[in-house]
């Protein structure tokens, strides 16, 4: 039986008079040792900190890779040692961004990432996750090459918290919904902490966030284009939950619609063609997987 300390004791007291709600600190993770004939496979949570938010012309100014051990009920048994390195930008840090991260130039200075350590641990995850996969993916895939071949999940995107009472994403958030807080916004310390997030059970379904984000990210996502649409309609493709994308890294310039739903796939293209154009004309359809997303090639 844990005998609890004054602390402990304290903040159950304030918590039981219902006036109060007390954060915990993310607790020092404890291993597990999984059940005898269980099959883990290795993720990784993987951290960026940046100049800035293009990976076109910003850079990687502190880099955090965590790898973890998990079964298929999505269940952390392990978590391993952290890598975290700093990196010149080889300019000034944006003063913003200094004062997001607390990351000056001189904490950079002469700094490099060892890309083939990088690599390394990348070679040997089954599984890499970000908490903002589409903003950290891109930038680790210009140095590290073995980020183009894995599969990617987001923990902020591809875990239903709306619908499981918790109505932010960030990742300060969540922790805070769950009863704990962290100091944020440093790479290796987010991933750990993404990673105490993804153990906590869901508040409705109790299911764990990981068993339900890797079910999320093994799905095929199906792109529908609305291209060529007229500057008129923008607002009736806004409202009906079009996105638009700007052109970059080879995509069309034009509004496009993500489902996971081949029905729903089928559904916009006959909206598209009878509210959009008024006529049957071809409408494109992009499929890709985790292997693809929130990548440059999505």
């Amino acid at each position: 039986m844990t005998t609890l300390n004054e602390e402990d004791e304290a903040a159950e007291a304030l918590e039981a008079t219902g006036d109060f709600r007390v954060l915990r600190r993310i607790p020092k993770w404890r291993d597990e040792p999984p059940p005898e004939g269980a099959r883990l496979k290795v993720g990784l949570m993987v951290d960026v900190e940046t100049t800035g938010l293009d990976p076109e012309t910003d850079t990687i100014i502190e880099l955090g890779l965590v790898p973890f051990n998990y079964d298929a009920a999505g269940r952390v048994y392990t978590v391993g040692e952290a890598f975290q390195s700093f990196n010149d930008p080889g300019r000034p840090i944006p003063p913003e961004i200094t004062e997001l991260t607390g990351i000056t130039d001189d904490m950079v200075r002469g700094q490099a990432i060892d890309r083939a350590e990088v690599d390394e641990l990348l070679g040997v995850a089954n599984f890499v996750v970000a908490h903002h996969a589409a903003f950290d993916r891109r930038f680790i895939e210009k140095i590290a090459p073995e980020a183009i071949k894995k599969p990617w999940g987001c923990s902020m995107s591809q875990v239903p918290w709306n619908a499981e009472g918790i109505n932010g994403r960030s990742l300060e958030y969540i922790s805070m919904k769950q009863g704990f807080f962290f100091d944020g916004h440093r790479a290796a310390e987010d991933c750990r902490a993404a990673i105490h997030m993804l153990t906590r059970p869901l508040p409705r379904s109790s299911r764990l966030p990981l068993a339900a984000l890797r079910t999320a990210a093994a799905k095929e996502t199906l792109r529908v284009w609305a291209e060529a649409a007229p500057f008129a309609v923008k607002d009736m493709l806004k409202k009906r939950g079009y996105k638009w994308s700007d052109g970059s890294a080879g995509k069309p310039k034009a509004w496009y619609f993500d489902t996971d739903d081949k029905a729903r796939s089928e559904l916009e293209t006959d909206w598209l063609k009878a509210e959009i154009y008024c006529r049957p004309v071809p409408v494109r359809v992009d499929a890709f997987t985790f292997y693809e997303r929130f990548s440059n090639r999505e």
